[in-house]
């Protein structure tokens, strides 16, 4: 993944933990939890200028708060995803498909992408998502419906899961490690 030096950002609190958003100047680009692998460079954010304010980011973080409240299945932003190679944007593409509360194995998904052969290639593009929650890569399960891979932790996977199936609001997170 290659992210610029001139996207904007903010940093907002949810229940499953503090995350950074970043934006260019009409569409959200990144959404990762502070601790979450495969998050970019923290030298090349720190050149990212900080705005809160900005009309993106606000309405990404108005929409994460409605989804973690329970307010929100489906979120309605512009999206950047054009900073991954043709494959990792083609299954990030395809993590927009998936709709709350349904889930798809990685096998699965690799055979939607009429990819079959490519399961471990869908699986690290899975893991390098840079909108997490927001392009559903929780909702991607292991061949008999376990909880793999997830790059914000499994606890996190698993509460947003819960999330979902639950229309309740999100429990208090006492999975989480501090």
């Amino acid at each position: 993944m290659k992210l610029p030096a001139t996207l904007i950002r903010t940093d907002i609190d949810t229940p499953l933990g503090p995350m950074r958003l970043a934006a260019t100047d009409g569409a959200l680009a990144g959404a990762w939890f502070h601790d979450q692998r495969h998050a970019p460079d923290p030298a090349l954010m720190a050149r990212w200028r900080p705005e809160p304010a900005h009309p993106v980011l606000r309405e990404a973080a108005a929409q994460l708060a409605d989804y973690f409240a329970g307010r929100r299945r489906v979120f309605e932003l512009p999206l950047e995803l054009s900073f991954g190679t043709p494959f990792q944007t083609a299954v990030w593409r395809a993590l927009c498909g998936i709709a709350a509360g349904r889930t798809l194995s990685y096998g699965a998904l690799a055979q939607h992408l009429q990819a079959a052969s490519a399961v471990r290639a869908v699986g690290a593009a899975v893991g390098r998502n840079p909108l997490s929650v927001i392009v559903p890569c929780h909702r991607v399960l292991g061949a008999r419906g376990e909880l793999t891979g997830y790059a914000g932790g499994l606890p996190r996977k698993q509460a947003l899961l819960q999330l979902e199936s639950a229309d309740l609001p999100l429990p208090t997170p006492t999975l989480i490690p501090a």
